[in-house]
Formats: C-alpha cells, sequence, structure tokens
C-alpha cells in the first residue's frame, strides 16, 4: 500500500510542471489561427502537419467524438495489454479463450464506469490539469481493485480460472500512464477544433453581463463569445463595460449562418419573452445544427454548479430532479453509510487512538469537539470531531465563527490533523447513527445556518437532503470563511441537490482521496 501511495505520489509530481504549462497551453492553441494569417511561406513538412490537426481538429468538432476516440482508444489499449502481459502464461490463466473474453469484458466495464464517473469521456472536462490527473489514477486504481476482487471471486467457483495477480497488476500498471497520455493528447486538438469558433449568447440585459463575468473567470474563458440582443436596444454597447464584448445586432442573419462558426447557442434570455418563430429556429438548431443551452444547462454543464440567479421558490419543484423519497438509490446510500461506517471505524481504530492522543499531549482535553448542527428537513442534532483549536476558542465572538488561513486558534496537531481530515473521522459515529450520510453538503453549525437563512435566498433549500461528511462542494470550493464563500459553496450544494445520485457520489469520493492523499485540506 505505501508503494503505491509512493508511486501515485511520483507521478502527480510529474504531472506538476505540466499543470503550469496547461494553463498556457489553450491560448497557444487558440493563437494558432491568427499565425497562419500572416502571410508566411511555410514549409512542406509545416504544411502537412497543420492539415493532418485541421483533420483532427473538423473530426473533434462533433461533441460525440472525443467520447468514441477515448472509448476506443481504451477497449483496444487494455485488451492489447492484457493479451500481451499474460501472452506466455496465456493457457495457465483460462481454459478456454470465453473465459479470456468474459474476463477482458468484466474488466472493461469496470474501468470504463471509473473513468465515466471521472469525466474521462466528458468533452468538457479539462485533460491537462492536476486535478484530473489525480482523479484518473485514483480511478483506476479503484477500478484495479474492483476487478480483482471480482475475477477472483468468479475463480473461487471455477477451479479452471488461474488469473495472475502479477499480470493484472502489470496490466493495469501500463494501462494508467498511457490511458492519461493519450487523453491529455487528444485534448489538445479538442482545444483546437474550438479555437475558431464561438458561443453566440443570445440577450444582452443583467443576465448576459453577470454570466461574461463568470465565462471570464472559468477555465473555458479563453473562447471568445458573441452577445447579440433580440430587440437591439443595447446593439453597440458593451455588454459589461469598456473593454467587453460589443453587443451586436440582426439575430435572425446569424441564426440562419450557423455553419461551423459556432460551439453552442446560449440563451440568457428567458423563453417567454422570445417569439414563437425564434423558439422554432432554435428547436430546429438544436437538433439539426449546434446544441442551444439555457443558462441553467450550460452552468451545470460546464462548470457543474447551480447560479443563483435562476433559482426561484418552484425550483424544487422542476422536472429533471433525480432525488426523491422514494428513490431506491435514497435505501441503497444509507445501506453503504452504514456498511462503510462500521468498517472505516473498524479499520481506523489506531487513528481512532492515536490522534486524541497527540491532541492530548499538545493541549491537553477536551480531545472530542461537540457542536450542534442542521440536518435533514431543520433536524438539530450534536456533531462530533477531534479538536483542532485551543481550548475556548468556540467563545469568539460572531466575527470569528469561520476558520481562516493562518488562524491562530488552531494548534500544531490541528493544522496536520485538518490538511488531512483526520477530524472528521469521530463523524463515522454521527454517520452510522443516520444524523448525516458520508456525502452530501456540509452539515453547518446552527448558528450560522440561522443567519444564512436570513441573508442567503434559498438557503434552506440544502435541508432537502441529508448533510454529509464530504460534498460537492467541499471537494470543488476552498475551505469557506466569508458569507460570499458560502453563497458559492450554495451553488455547488444545490446541483448535488438536483443531480442526486450515484455517479455524482462516485465522482465526490475520488475527489475526496485526492484531497487526502495530496493534504488539500484545511
Amino acid at each position: 500500500m505505501i508503494f503505491h501511495f509512493a508511486a501515485i505520489k511520483h507521478i502527480i509530481g510529474g504531472l506538476m510542471a505540466n499543470d503550469e504549462q496547461s494553463q498556457t497551453l489553450s491560448g497557444e492553441i487558440l493563437g494558432l489561427h491568427e499565425e497562419r494569417s500572416t502571410g508566411r511561406e511555410e514549409p512542406a513538412g509545416a504544411i502537412a502537419s497543420r492539415r493532418r490537426t485541421d483533420h483532427w481538429s473538423h473530426f473533434l468538432s462533433h461533441e460525440w467524438s472525443s467520447a468514441l476516440l477515448y472509448l476506443f482508444l481504451d477497449v483496444v489499449s487494455w485488451v492489447a495489454i492484457y493479451r500481451v502481459a499474460g501472452w506466455f502464461r496465456y493457457d495457465a490463466f483460462y481454459a478456454t479463450p470465453f473465459q479470456f473474453f468474459i474476463v477482458n469484458l468484466i474488466q472493461l466495464g469496470v474501468i470504463v464506469a471509473a473513468l465515466y464517473f471521472v469525466g474521462g469521456y466528458d468533452r468538457t472536462v479539462e485533460k491537462l490539469t492536476l486535478g484530473y490527473a489525480a482523479e484518473h489514477i485514483l480511478a483506476v486504481i479503484a477500478a484495479a481493485v474492483v476487478s480483482a476482487m471480482l475475477i477472483y471471486s468468479a475463480a473461487t467457483f471455477d477451479q479452471t480460472m488461474k488469473p495472475s495477480r502479477g499480470v493484472l497488476l502489470l496490466s493495469f500498471a501500463i494501462f494508467l500512464p498511457m490511458s492519461l497520455a493519450y487523453r491529455r493528447w487528444i485534448w489538445q486538438y479538442v482545444v483546437a477544433s474550438s479555437a475558431n469558433r464561438l458561443f453566440l449568447i443570445i440577450g444582452g440585459g443583467a443576465a448576459a453581463a453577470r454570466f461574461y463575468e463568470a465565462y471570464r473567470k472559468s477555465p473555458n474563458g479563453q473562447q471568445r463569445l458573441e452577445f447579440v440582443d433580440v430587440n437591439e436596444d443595447r446593439a453597440g454597447q458593451p455588454i459589461a463595460g469598456e473593454g467587453s464584448p460589443i453587443v451586436q445586432g440582426n439575430l435572425a442573419a446569424k441564426l440562419n449562418n450557423l455553419g461551423n462558426r459556432y460551439s453552442g447557442i446560449i440563451l440568457a434570455e428567458k423563453a417567454g419573452s422570445l417569439s414563437t418563430r425564434l423558439l422554432e429556429r432554435l428547436v430546429h438548431a438544436q437538433f439539426q445544427e449546434t446544441r442551444v443551452y439555457t443558462l441553467e444547462s450550460f452552468y451545470e454543464t460546464h462548470w457543474r454548479y447551480l447560479p443563483l440567479g435562476i433559482v426561484d421558490p418552484f425550483w424544487p419543484l422542476q422536472t429533471g430532479f433525480q432525488l426523491a423519497r422514494t428513490s431506491p438509490y435514497h435505501y441503497f446510500k444509507r445501506l453503504f453509510d452504514v456498511v462503510a461506517s462500521t468498517t472505516a471505524l473498524i479499520v481506523c481504530a489506531p487513528l481512532l487512538v492515536l490522534v486524541p492522543l497527540l491532541i492530548w499531549m499538545e493541549d491537553g482535553s477536551p480531545v472530542f469537539f461537540r457542536q450542534e448542527r442542521v440536518g435533514r428537513d431543520g433536524r438539530r442534532f450534536i456533531l462530533f470531531k477531534f479538536r483542532t483549536m485551543r481550548r475556548r476558542a468556540d467563545q469568539a465572538g460572531e466575527d470569528d465563527i469561520y476558520t481562516r488561513e493562518g488562524d491562530r486558534r488552531v494548534t500544531s496537531v490541528g493544522r496536520w490533523v485538518r490538511k488531512l481530515r483526520f477530524d472528521e473521522l469521530p463523524q463515522l459515529w454521527n454517520a452510522l447513527k443516520g444524523d448525516i450520510s458520508l456525502i452530501g453538503p456540509r452539515p453547518e453549525w446552527s448558528k450560522c445556518a440561522a443567519r444564512y437563512e436570513q441573508t442567503i435566498p434559498f438557503y434552506h433549500f440544502r435541508h432537502l437532503v441529508k448533510p454529509g461528511i464530504t460534498g460537492w462542494a467541499q471537494v470543488n470550493y476552498p475551505y469557506g470563511e466569508s458569507d460570499e464563500d458560502a453563497v458559492e459553496k450554495l451553488k455547488y450544494d444545490l446541483y448535488y441537490i438536483r443531480h442526486y445520485s450515484l455517479k455524482l457520489d462516485a465522482m465526490i469520493v475520488l475527489k475526496t482521496l485526492y484531497t487526502m492523499l495530496f493534504g488539500k485540506g484545511r
């Protein structure tokens, strides 16, 4: 196990230098087309290379193409690697080729599912970041563990099967860097395919301006935007002040000449304000030309959170929610909480002794921190954590309800315990009791919850699900230390409520492991 952790950190460390370079790569690719227009004569080799790039970019401009290519390469690579690794002892593994086929099918199913959970087939997920690399590695390791469990379980019932642990481990060890490498390579062409394309935003009002500001700060903010006003009242004005794109008119002409110019159309106006003819034209574009997004669907698809500006009191009554009181997954998740919490308490028993001892040696007792939190449907309960702050720190005033970077109230031991998230271990008891789940929105202190409900619109929607030890907001947004951070984290919590599912919970688990392994907590 130590070897595995060391290997993971070594691979991530090697990618870390590339992570900073990846931030500028998109800009370099976007500048490729500008260099072509300078009129300089290109060598024959450069022209041939550019044509190949153009062919790849044209193929990858289709939304389905990158996912299909990733899947094809995953299947071919795995089958080839596993076949070659076991070539010399093939007959010793499986009695018939059919057994070999079934085992490969099981392994591929697990691999594809694991990579799907972390966005390995999603073209909107950037493949060049350190964060994705870590999630990819953890997903493949998880697939290796699950595959081994399934194969060796089957082998106990069929004595003719003799799978080799060495071959299985070697195959995954080769597949891991290879599958990550060709994703990083293909992603560059995915970016190039969008280099000369724009997003067409229909709208020129406050909603469009807010979208522009959010887009400018986003990872894909290098792709250009074109704003067009339906009524042309704001045509000729900058969308969000000096230096921002100018709002244009003549929407009909743009919709009649979509071609390959636009990556998508984003609707920043309410559907009720649009004419029937325009709506029919947008429906035609959605099904036959390019994708049409509402603001809500764009935020959810590309940024995985929900903007509060589109939430209203009837939001939970909309269609599309995967959360329901009678959902089978709701009962499966409770069963998982009980089994996983019990197992984790047993496995982590040494830490449950060591951490309190270190806390006591540095700052005395008590070693546990108890606080009233708010759960599902507003129910109050007492949450347990290891104490990481000095005694009497809980007597701080109203202005000190947040733990900030370099907070002097945090002890030396507490600083490391918080980084590794070991302070959360006692919450396993809360999960076992049913106060919280392992996965869900952060359970807020009752004093904070009362304050937020008075100042943040629709904050009470967080209480539609059980809170959790880890959640979508915790793994996507830094530790909150202000009311503004609470607003930002609510956007992710609402996304979780809307997309409550096994897939999303699996993504959260992998992101949490990344946080724990690399000390990203605070």
